[in-house]
């Protein structure tokens, strides 16, 4: 008798920490749909903007291709190591999935990077932010994708150190999912971005 109680409520926990993940997740997805709404209206100032150049310096003038490719594909390939250390989380491999964790947090580190010495390159050359409406347009949107970039790699860290202090735990995992979605979100805007800031504005 005492064995079909504690199997009962055995079952009855497990249920109870599943809707608890999924509740959560849920709400990460409604987090994530709020963030949409931010980056559509960002990249419909820039599409408004983007011919405002005020007599200053164009995209085509602006804007090298071969770097920006560089750091798309820093980009893409930690969306993938992520991926990754998912696999290893599943497989309950602590080890890998750090291991693979901390080559995503070096891609996401080496982008973020790229991104403000682009950012100070351009500022030196007289190209910043108060040049033009659309080089305004262009600071605040790739900015703060930025910004999110740092997020991320903040929230690696201290997920890192969660995992190292207590393990592979269901709560540590439900935080690693919804970190996997955030980073996977912003790896979607930045082809967004990629195409209609950079190439748009290379090609137009």
């Amino acid at each position: 008798m005492s064995a079909a109680v504690t199997h009962i409520a055995d079952h009855e926990d497990d249920h109870e920490h599943h809707d608890s993940r999924g509740t959560t997740l849920i709400g990460f997805w409604i987090y994530l749909m709020s963030d949409c709404i931010i980056f559509a209206g960002l990249f419909a100032t820039f599409a408004v903007l983007s011919r405002a150049y005020a007599g200053g310096p164009t995209g085509w003038e602006l804007f090298d291709l071969q770097f920006v490719a560089v750091e798309t594909a820093l980009l893409l390939v930690s969306s993938l190591t992520y991926g990754l250390a998912m696999i290893a989380m599943a497989h309950k491999k602590q080890s890998a999935m750090l291991g693979w964790i901390f080559v995503t947090f070096l891609l996401g580190a080496a982008f973020l990077g790229m991104e403000l010495y682009e950012f100070h390159h351009m500022i030196e050359e007289g190209a910043g932010p108060g040049r033009s409406a659309f080089l305004s347009a262009f600071f605040v949107l790739v900015g703060t994708h930025g910004l999110h970039i740092l997020t991320g790699l903040i929230w690696i860290l201290v997920l890192v150190a969660q995992v190292l202090r207590s393990g592979l735990t269901e709560k540590n995992e439900t935080r690693l999912m919804c970190l996997s979605l955030f980073w996977h979100f912003l790896d979607v805007v930045w082809i967004g971005v990629f195409s209609v800031v950079y190439l748009m504005g290379v090609l137009a």
